[in-house]
């Protein structure tokens, strides 16, 4: 299997350097030279401190890595608890992401409508599901990358501003 996989990873998630864009690939050398050849003229290189910190996060001690995955586990289940308190929300549990995904198509199936609702009445930021597609119409996407006292606060604001949705 060596000769025909292909490995593409990022650091985003697991060393939080979200936006960094800052990955790799390995792979049969065919291969990778040939990715190479694309990915040259159609993007440009990662800028040299942002190489550094990955180097610097590749290599240095990795605890980091199981402590934050164990928390985001530990906010993830608060979300998905508090979520589920709440009337007409249904929400499959992420199992990979630091991301809840919501339905809300009980309240509203825009939710382009519901997220700028929330965002005016409830003074909280969602995303619209619609921006992922039409498969996520009825949805909207809660981040939970942030501490325990903000989640919690903006799940009671969503709560209270689903409850006074008029449409």
């Amino acid at each position: 299997m060596k000769e025909r996989t292909v490995t593409i990873n990022g650091l985003s998630k697991a060393y939080s350097m979200t936006g960094w864009r800052l990955g790799y690939a390995a792979g049969p050398e065919e291969i990778i030279k040939a990715m190479t050849r694309i990915q040259a003229h159609s993007i440009s290189n990662v800028t040299s401190f942002v190489q550094m910190a990955g180097v610097a996060a590749l290599e240095g001690p990795q605890d980091c890595v199981r402590d934050m995955v164990r928390e985001f586990r530990r906010r993830r289940d608060a979300v998905d608890r508090m979520l589920a308190e709440i009337d007409g929300l249904t929400c499959v549990k992420p199992k990979g992401a630091f991301y809840a995904f919501p339905n809300v198509s009980f309240y509203e199936e825009d939710s382009f409508k519901i997220a700028n609702h929330l965002l005016e009445e409830a003074k909280v930021a969602v995303v619209p599901g619609e921006a992922f597609g039409e498969g996520g119409r009825g949805h909207i996407r809660i981040s939970y990358a942030t501490d325990m006292e903000t989640i919690e606060e903006g799940i009671r604001r969503i709560e209270e501003g689903l409850k006074g949705y008029g449409g």
